[in-house]
């Protein structure tokens, strides 16, 4: 008996890639070890369409358009071609062909993309028989059609977290913290982690403090392994109403910090709080950017919709207009004030703007929020980080279960991603927001239904 028939998983497979895998990351081909790859012809029709434009998917085919035409060199892409490195696999495009039996055209309907897709991989398992032939999509409806046709089907893994509900928070309760310590904390301004039952690995976290009878806030400092107390700070007249809320008013003025994401459901402050902050730092910053991606409705461009430019973006704008609306507020006494944030908006000193229309700017000396990051993918996440320049500060927030777009969940978004890879850096920070702060009854939307 061969070893591939005693172990199954040493079995040869062949992966079908499926468009929304190219976009979500266009180095995909090369992530499969020593398995071969396909592509079906309509991926590379779809790309096609694909190629021009600004946004990220635009950037995305055009960066797997030109990897496939390095990796093919001269050689016909409808034959096997070796991909880089002793332990990779092969690579070639699929024709349109259609399989002996199932057809998913025929079972599916005609004239779509997808089902033509389908009877690519199909075809393959007809041809290769001694082959495990796994369609991968980032399309949950493309993945289960394929499992009714009996062709295995799976997510693209790559950039996933494994388990989002350990996902880092930020955070961590010490309940029986010594009497002592309480007092050493606020007269010495510090104490020695030493002297707790915890060993923080990440840089930048925070510690609620607890015992019978007292609680106190702190913060880990990396660099000289010791807890400092954190404050509850008024920040352009918003004062934070929870320990959570506090930490993240910590990080959002630390000039140390330069990277800082804040997750949390709905109604928890997370753009309230980074709006304001970016705000009490603004002599520090030449621009505060507040930006979020559009997920047009219907999946409809938002030059679908009528009217100019300002009125088509709006709408997809309102939540962070609402945000400065509700800052605006809070100085119904100081009509001085009042006039000084409608100023800082006319001027161009905060910035509101879809964040496809900043793409490809270096961001220098910029106070910047991400909105509703978890509708980014992980590259979308890191094209973003890598334009900022110096003295740039980058504010993620988003809530990681309320995802608009159709390829990405809480376990493969850019948001969960970052959190994940970039806990243990000493110029980044994270906290998770818990407690809705909107009003009782949004809690009860949020806790009960």
């Amino acid at each position: 008996m061969s070893k591939t028939a005693k172990n199954p998983s040493l079995q040869k497979k062949i992966f079908v890639l499926d468009t929304s895998v190219i976009l979500y990351d266009h180095n995909a081909f090369n992530n499969f070890q020593e398995h071969d790859v396909a592509i079906p012809i309509q991926v590379l029709e779809e790309l096609d369409n694909m190629k021009n434009g600004n946004e990220t998917r635009n950037a995305e085919a055009r960066s797997f358009i030109r990897l496939m035409d390095n990796a093919s060199g001269s050689k016909i892409m409808n034959q096997w071609i070796p991909l880089n490195g002793t332990k990779s696999g092969r690579f070639k495009v699929v024709m349109d062909n259609k399989p002996d039996h199932a057809d998913a055209e025929a079972i599916f309907g005609a004239g779509k993309f997808d089902h033509r897709i389908l009877n690519a991989a199909l075809s393959l398992k007809e041809e290769f028989p001694e082959k495990k032939v796994v369609l991968v999509s980032k399309d949950i409806c493309l993945r289960l059609k394929a499992k009714s046709l009996e062709l295995y089907a799976e997510d693209y893994e790559t950039g996933k977290i494994k388990n989002v509900d350990e996902l880092y928070t930020g955070k961590t309760v010490l309940s029986k913290v010594p009497e002592q310590l309480f007092a050493e904390l606020k007269t010495e301004g510090s104490i020695s982690t030493e002297l707790l039952d915890i060993v923080p690995q990440s840089p930048n976290h925070f510690c609620i403090l607890k015992n019978s009878r007292k609680t106190a806030t702190a913060w880990f400092d990396s660099t000289t392994q010791r807890l400092y107390p954190v404050s509850s700070k008024k920040i352009f007249n918003i004062s934070p109403r929870n320990h959570e809320q506090s930490f993240a008013v910590h990080a959002l003025l630390n000039p140390e910090i330069k990277l800082v994401t804040i997750q949390g459901k709905a109604g928890t402050g997370k753009t309230l709080l980074a709006i304001a902050s970016a705000l009490e730092q603004r002599k520090d910053y030449r621009q505060i950017y507040v930006t979020r991606p559009i997920i047009p409705l219907s999946n409809k461009d938002i030059g679908f919709l009528p009217g100019d430019a300002k009125s088509k973006i709006d709408p997809y704008m309102a939540p962070i207009w609402d945000n400065l609306r509700f800052i605006k507020e809070q100085y119904n006494h100081d009509l001085k004030m009042q006039g000084r944030i409608d100023e800082f908006v006319t001027t161009g000193k905060i910035v509101i703007t879809p964040l496809a229309y900043i793409r490809g700017r270096t961001l220098s000396k910029i106070f910047f929020i991400v909105d509703e990051a978890q509708n980014l993918t992980p590259h979308e996440i890191k094209t973003i980080i890598s334009r900022a320049g110096e003295d740039t500060k980058i504010i993620f927030t988003g809530d990681i279960y309320q995802i608009d777009t159709p390829y990405l969940d809480a376990e493969s978004n850019g948001l969960s991603y970052l959190i994940e890879n970039a806990k243990n850096h000493p110029l980044y920070a994270h906290i998770t927001l818990d407690k809705g702060e909107r009003s009782e009854l949004a809690n009860l939307a949020n806790d009960l239904l």
